[in-house]
């Protein structure tokens, strides 16, 4: 018998792939692994806490409160030109808010702006929580 290697096909008897070519890939085992990243739309879901909807906080695990900690220190800052005490109201702490609505009435605004701006910052720096004790959300 004759040695197909001769008349230039393969063992198998297939003719050999044109010269600058790849080769076909192996029988059974498809193609070779893709260097390309996965598409966008096989991920899994992204991990949801039902006990804490607005996430937690990063270093006590907390869950956030509903409230915003920038709405309310802005609505303190709001106190300024003479209505402090929303941010407190905001916050659901009504009675706090009330008293301070009635030192910017009796003092003609003076203490209700020194009142504002030391509670704005008490707020903008994580010294205050919800009324569940729960700490502000950054963000909007």
């Amino acid at each position: 018998m004759t040695d197909p290697s001769q008349f230039g096909n393969t063992p198998d008897g297939t003719p050999p792939p044109p010269p600058g070519s790849y080769p076909p890939p192996p029988a059974g085992t498809g193609f070779p692994p893709s260097s390309y990243p996965p598409p966008p739309g096989n991920y899994p879901p992204p991990y949801y806490d039902p006990s804490a909807p607005y996430g937690r906080h990063p270093m006590t695990g907390e869950p956030y409160s509903d409230k915003s900690k920038f709405v309310a220190g802005l609505l303190q800052l709001v106190g300024l030109v003479g209505l402090v005490g929303i941010g407190r109201i905001y916050l659901g702490q009504t009675g706090l808010g009330v008293a301070q609505l009635v030192v910017g009435l009796v003092t003609c605004g003076i203490g209700a702006v020194i009142w504002g701006i030391i509670d704005a910052i008490l707020i903008f720096t994580d010294k205050v929580r919800d009324p569940n004790g729960l700490p502000l959300r950054d963000g909007t």
